[in-house]
């Protein structure tokens, strides 16, 4: 059996998943009852439109800001992205803090949307290229795991603690759980810029562009 060994960019962004999700599984359980204990005229037909504000712009803008990122070549668009997604949801908790009127759950699901889109757009495209060859369906499951891990224990915990402490100070660990893992990505700006610059760098690549412009000066000539 091989062992498990995962490159410097799969671990980080593998890391940071576990740490953003940690933060967000605290309040996965128990977000319905802060709608209908915090928010006016908080009910059940709040939580649907509120939750399906979320998915609906999310899965809304995945392919056209899949379609933009693939259009521009290199890492450095789906870095930024994916990083500067993860920060903006990361902030999201905060806005929940000063949350009362239904209209403030529905701008701030639809900001939380725009930045998941963001960030998970970017993340495939890089954590796909990056994955290790023959390790793949580890990899991904490597990740998938860390995600399931973090939601799962911290669900129990989230409703553990708004028992213990108020909405907003859930929320703002959450919050708090969001950035780190979100920080944790800038680890890796330098690996994702070095792989650029290795990719434009290539001998066999430049000659082959050399080739070209040579070939086509001839041919005009």
């Amino acid at each position: 059996m091989k062992s498990l060994k995962v490159n410097r960019i799969v671990k980080y962004m593998v890391l940071s998943d576990l740490v953003f999700w940690l933060g967000w599984g605290l309040i996965g359980p128990v977000f319905a009852i802060f709608i209908l204990d915090h928010i006016e005229g908080g009910n059940a037909m709040i939580v649907g439109f509120a939750t399906a504000v979320y998915w609906v712009t999310k899965s809304v803008l995945r392919v056209p800001i899949g379609m933009l990122l693939d259009a521009h070549k290199g890492e450095k668009d789906d870095y930024w992205f994916m990083t500067g997604g993860l920060f903006m949801a990361s902030l999201v908790p905060f806005g929940y803090v000063y949350a009362t009127q239904p209209v403030h759950l529905y701008l701030l699901e639809v900001v939380h949307a725009i930045a998941m889109a963001m960030s998970l757009s970017g993340w495939s495209a890089i954590f796909s290229r990056h994955l290790d060859k023959g390790s793949e369906a580890t990899e991904f499951g490597l990740d998938a795991t860390s995600v399931g891990l973090g939601t799962g224990i911290s669900a129990a915990l989230g409703g553990w603690a708004v028992t213990h402490f108020t909405f907003q100070q859930v929320f703002i660990a959450t919050g708090f759980f969001g950035l780190v893992g979100a920080f944790l990505l800038l680890f890796l700006r330098e690996d994702v810029e070095a792989a650029i610059v290795l990719s434009f760098k290539s001998p066999f690549g430049f000659m082959k562009k050399i080739k070209k412009v040579f070939v086509r000066e001839k041919i005009i000539k």
